[in-house]
């Protein structure tokens, strides 16, 4: 039934959009002084979970790459690289100027390197970009004219709160381009796109397709683990299309894959600060905390931790109850099963 398991992956970058062309015709047109030789001003793309932030940055950029050859793009997921040492050098990988680079190598010494890649532009695409710790490396970005920044964060208020003086009036005037969730009309189109490169013909009807759109609630991200959860579910019973009774088992497995992979995803202080939240079942901010930091050696800041905490949220892996004083913390789902 699966002809391209690819088109099922939520990095999936398709060769056409859907339903995002004004998101699309912004950025380029905020991308477009690349095309004269000048450095645009920074960009960044701002809205909830699973509405296409990522792929429409990497969609705009290939396309950007086809006009523009010369042009150089470094994906940088500042989840997992989330120090100065760890954004500089994923960058540098990317262009390929990290031989000879290790764990010790100071960072000044890499902000250098990508100082000495000035023969041909280069875009970063920050994703996740309110993950930083070193917020610095965006004053090192800054600094390089060949280098053009694509930022992307769920809010707008909670990035430039995270942001010293510096970086933020640095960045202040760049571009925004903001994304609503998807409408349930708008998730089935993209999952029909979906569907139709990675499935076999008529392996789902329309009105599946409105199911899962709807089961998913305008995330792009859980629509399509749900789509592919069903074309698993039709395979390993050995049938041809995608049965109501099927898809009904996908619903909750397809939610239960995307929680896992986000969970997976967690780096070691906000795993640590889940598994205080899980294990409570509810709790407030200064037992989460007072227990978080018996339990690691090298505490991060309360700062960091309540912007771990915000980006859990974001991301459905817990709930916020109340407000300020008041607020505790606990877990939307405790089942994490398999798909």
């Amino acid at each position: 039934m699966i002809v391209d398991d690819r088109v099922l992956r939520e990095d999936f970058v398709p060769s056409e959009v859907v339903h995002r062309h004004d998101e699309v015709n912004r950025l380029s047109e905020a991308l477009e002084p690349l095309v004269y030789g000048r450095r645009p001003d920074p960009a960044f793309l701002f809205g909830p979970t699973g509405v296409g932030k990522t792929c429409i940055a990497r969609y705009a950029l290939t396309q950007l790459c086809k006009q523009e050859p010369d042009v150089r793009v470094a994906y940088v997921n500042c989840w997992q690289e989330y120090t100065r040492f760890r954004v500089l050098y994923s960058i540098l990988e990317s262009v390929g100027r990290t031989t000879g680079v290790h764990r010790s190598t100071p960072k000044d010494e890499l902000f250098g390197r990508l100082s000495a890649t000035d023969d041909r532009p280069v875009v970063v695409i920050l994703d996740e970009v309110d993950q930083l710790e070193e917020t610095g490396a965006l004053y090192d970005l800054h600094r390089l004219a060949h280098v053009s920044l694509v930022m992307i964060a769920n809010r707008e208020d909670e990035l430039f709160a995270g942001f010293d003086d510096r970086v933020r009036s640095r960045l202040r005037a760049g571009s925004r381009v903001r994304f609503d969730r998807y409408g349930t009309d708008e998730l089935a189109a993209i999952l029909e796109k979906r569907a139709e490169k990675a499935l076999e013909p008529n392996a789902i009807g329309d009105e599946q397709l409105r199911t899962i759109a709807d089961a998913a609630s305008g995330d792009a991200r859980v629509g399509i683990g749900i789509l592919r959860s069903a074309a698993l579910g039709a395979e390993r019973q050995g049938i041809a299309s995608v049965t109501d009774s099927v898809l009904e088992e996908a619903i909750p497995s397809g939610r239960t894959a995307v929680r896992r992979r986000t969970l997976e995803g967690l780096i070691e202080h906000q795993r640590v600060l889940y598994d205080v939240i899980a294990d409570a079942s509810e709790i407030e901010p200064g037992e989460l905390y007072a227990t978080y930091e018996r339990r690691v050696e090298e505490p991060k800041t309360r700062r960091t931790l309540r912007n771990y905490l915000t980006k859990m949220v974001h991301y459905d892996l817990i709930e916020a109850v109340g407000k300020r004083r008041g607020r505790t913390y606990r877990v939307v789902d405790e089942e994490v099963g398999e798909s």
